[in-house]
């Protein structure tokens, strides 16, 4: 059965290749702008990573104007206002953010200000506030986690309320995508697994929720079974190109479908895990998403149970109640395989999270506005029951 109503859209264009980062100017030719202000962080400096893209632009005779390099693990407003002020004070035409979704994130909110002016909170707050486009922006992720490369949202922490905002609006859609895996041969195993997982929370989320489409469908379970064939492997060799690189698609394919169909209730628990308790948002995501898919399975088990042979699973001679449940028994293997491996927690007691807190947890996912793409409602109180679960 299809949906009544659907939109598709992405005007972001994606090149792939190992070693792509260094040179992409055929491409920066279509943007038709020479000065652009680089967005990354410390670590990715240190790396090497960001001298690696400079290196490629300069030596393409591309103007880089300056960096900001100061991009904490979660981006937030004080940040996103430095950035905005020396992209702009350096006359940059457009940006190239390399990095993670946090890097990212901070060059999107940055371009609205740069573009646009005004405050980031009480001018852009929420979604569709943004009138016409915005200036170049060029993307080059070294996670293979957020898809953040196509997506047209940006989350930023305000750490006065403790939340994280999000901002939507198919403006922020960046202008081109660049993915090399090469770029992502430097993340440890934990990072590896943590951002893998959730590119996968993404994928299974934009399939299920209420705003799925034909074209959402196609692109998260392409991206299941990437994860699925890949995740371990990237995690246990980090220098397996070819795994690195099905990783990078399969995190920029879940950025499309969750871009289009949202995401539910395990991104509202993880986005409160994070804002409350400051644990990283692949990570959580990780632990959160088998019980996330247990609170909707009445409302999915039928789209679970086509996921389940994706996964791996044997369903043959199945009901659809068992198929589903296999489904998410193969995401607590995968976890498992990958706690084993000293890579992933499994439990939010081990990531800082105070039992205390959790009903604290449960309300502010109710009020996350990914409530609204959740296939069952809601509720604190089941959502608490959930929660102390996976504690």
């Amino acid at each position: 059965m299809l949906p009544e109503f659907f939109e598709f859209y992405n005007s972001t264009r994606v090149v792939y290749g190992s070693g792509i980062a260094s040179d992409f100017k055929a491409e920066l030719d279509f943007l038709g702008i020479g000065k652009y202000f680089i967005v990354s962080d410390r670590i990715i400096s240190d790396l090497g990573l960001t001298k690696k893209v400079v290196d490629g632009l300069t030596s393409a005779g591309i103007e880089v104007t300056g960096e900001f390099l100061d991009v904490p693990q979660d981006s937030e407003v004080n940040t996103v206002n430095a950035c905005a002020d020396q992209a702009k004070t350096s006359g940059a035409e457009g940006l190239v953010a390399i990095g993670g979704g946090s890097v990212i994130d901070t060059a999107k909110a940055a371009n609205i200000l740069i573009s646009e002016g005004g405050d980031l909170v009480e001018d852009y707050s929420g979604a569709h506030t943004l009138t016409r486009p915005l200036k170049p922006l060029v993307v080059i992720p070294t996670t293979a986690g957020t898809g953040s490369e196509v997506t047209q949202v940006a989350v930023v922490y305000d750490k006065d309320n403790k939340v994280k905002m999000p901002f939507t609006d198919k403006f922020l859609l960046p202008s081109l995508a660049v993915l090399d895996p090469e770029m992502t041969l430097s993340l440890p195993p934990k990072l590896t697994a943590s951002t893998a997982m959730d590119a996968l929370t993404h994928a299974v989320e934009a399939y299920v929720d209420l705003q799925w489409s034909p074209f959402s469908d196609t692109f998260a379970i392409g991206t299941v079974e990437l994860i699925f064939k890949n995740i371990v492997q990237a995690t246990k060799n980090g220098e397996d190109l070819e795994a690195r690189g099905s990783l990078l698609i399969a995190s920029n394919m879940a950025g499309i479908a969750f871009s289009h169909s949202m995401v539910g209730c395990v991104h509202g628990m993880a986005h409160a895990v994070g804002g409350i308790f400051r644990v990283p948002h692949g990570v959580a995501n990780a632990i959160l998403l088998p019980y996330g898919m247990e609170y909707n399975f009445e409302e999915v088990k039928d789209k679970l149970a086509k996921l389940a042979p994706i996964m791996g699973e044997e369903v043959s001679g199945l009901s659809a109640d068992d198929a589903a449940r296999k489904a998410i028994e193969a995401v607590r293997k995968l976890n498992g395989t990958l706690n084993e491996m000293g890579a992933l927690p499994l439990r939010l007691r081990e990531v800082g999270v105070s039992e205390d807190g959790l009903p604290e947890i449960a309300e502010a996912t109710v009020m996350d506005g990914t409530s609204f793409y959740n296939p069952r409602e809601v509720v604190a109180e089941e959502i608490l029951a959930h929660l102390k679960n996976a504690y």
